[in-house]
């Protein structure tokens, strides 16, 4: 009897043993499809376009699938050449218009080049006879070197025909059905791209040149906010305190934006005009302006590397030559930041900056009167952090104007529109006899 009792117990310990495990599985089920629900909605919030587009290739793929589920074009294009089409989508598409008129391009050419070219290596190679014809078309599958998307289709597909011409006969029609499912999958996938729900890399380059500089002005309102004025005078122009964590790690991303602008410039030389970008806008411009922000980034790492060793605020002492430097530095950081923000409004609004040169000119002589005192000296030992932190800022205002430079060379390459009205009413310079630096803006309400 006590055996029975304790086998049915044992029985019962597997049995609640196993649902145990059973609800565990459902968890743990349970908890990665709302993690990839989670995933995927944070993706939509992020970037709605990244949706739009796996619509796009979903819509693409079953198009050119009708080439195997539709009779007659199944048998129009062949049984052998029909799964083309479908690759041709899966290489072709890409996320930006001008990615999938650069691959779609490079595919079609390489494809009809090749395709020529191995019929020509398979007319010469059966000239040679029977058994030199293997060995010609080997040395000739060989020779080709990979270089980049276009030449690898064209090996692909010079390969692909010169091989096969050697137990096919009809080699022409089998050239011809490959280049046609080819051409039917570049097609839909252009067609696609460009007319439902567009993603231009050329409006994305132009978007992170001007989220680039933004970022930069972040970073120098951010230190000058909270590093060079007082307190007392902070709080009163600002209801909350900036958070230092924030603006000390804006201009981060833009040390690493480089392969991305490359990339988008690429992408952009494809694409036809739209929006306000001709067909022949400067793309190469936003390389320069690029090259010309990363190394103000560059900068800024350096003054971040250099304010968290120590506290360069000095002791409240108007007669004191640290706080005359930073009051310099103050000026410097205000004013380039102005410079800059006026500069990515500028980009942004394709209009040519009225007030960023002046910004400019005002942080650059900001840094003249501190390279002034720096020279004038005192004791070294007292200002040499946070006149090393001034002399990193002098190389920052220079960087701006170098970044001021590209994006008026942008301007007049583009044909930017001048910002000649504000809410309607003209903007009137100032007098010309050089006593004043501003200009007069006159707003009249509604």
């Amino acid at each position: 009897m006590g055996e029975l009792e304790l086998a049915q117990q044992t029985l019962s310990s597997e049995k609640v043993g196993m649902f145990m495990c059973f609800i565990t599985m459902l968890n743990k089920i349970h908890a990665k499809v709302t993690g990839m629900f989670s995933k995927l909605k944070k993706i939509a919030e992020d970037d709605p376009r990244r949706v739009s587009h796996s619509l796009k290739v979903g819509l693409a793929l079953t198009l050119v699938s009708l080439v195997y589920y539709v009779t007659p074009l199944f048998n129009g294009f062949g049984s052998s050449s029909a799964m083309w089409a479908v690759l041709t989508v899966v290489v072709v598409m890409e996320y930006t218009v001008g990615g999938t008129l650069g691959k779609g391009i490079n595919r079609t050419l390489a494809t009809v080049l090749a395709g020529s070219l191995a019929l020509g290596a398979h007319h010469l190679a059966d000239l040679c006879g029977d058994k030199v014809e293997p060995v010609l078309l080997g040395v000739l599958v060989f020779i080709l070197k990979r270089y980049d998307y276009g030449v690898t289709i064209f090996i692909l597909t010079f390969s692909l025909v010169a091989v096969s011409s050697y137990r096919v006969d009809e080699i022409i029609p089998m050239a011809q059905q490959r280049a046609s499912t080819i051409a039917l999958g570049v097609a839909t996938c252009l067609c696609l791209t460009i007319f439902v729900f567009p993603v231009w890399a050329g409006e994305d380059l132009h978007n992170m040149a001007a989220t680039n500089l933004e970022k930069l002005a972040s970073f120098l309102e951010g230190l000058g906010d909270d590093y060079f004025q007082e307190k007392e005078k902070a709080r009163e122009n600002k209801e909350e305190k900036r958070n230092k964590s924030t603006y000390l790690q804006s201009y981060k991303s833009v040390l690493n934006s480089r392969a991305s602008e490359e990339s988008l410039v690429n992408f952009a030389k494809w694409e036809p005009g739209h929006g306000g970008f001709g067909f022949r806008h400067p793309w190469d411009q936003y390389l320069k302006i690029g090259a010309s922000t990363r190394q103000c980034a560059y900068s800024m790492e350096a003054l971040t590397a250099l304010l968290k060793a120590s506290d360069p605020k000095p002791k409240p002492d108007p007669n004191d030559v640290r706080n005359k430097i930073r009051s310099a530095c103050a000026e410097m950081s205000s004013e380039s930041a102005k410079g800059l923000s006026d500069l990515a409004a500028s980009i942004r609004t394709m209009s040519v900056a009225t007030a960023a040169r002046q910004h400019m000119a005002a942080a650059s002589a900001a840094a003249d009167k501190l390279k002034a005192l720096l020279s004038d000296g005192g004791e070294v030992a007292e200002i040499v952090h946070v006149a090393t932190i001034g002399a990193i800022l002098v190389e920052i205002v220079k960087c701006g104007e170098e970044i001021a430079g590209t994006v008026e060379e942008l301007a007049r390459l583009a044909g930017f529109k001048l910002a000649e009205a504000v809410n309607g009413a003209p903007v009137k310079p100032g007098s010309d006899d050089g006593q004043c630096p501003h200009v007069v803006i006159t707003v009249r309400g509604d």
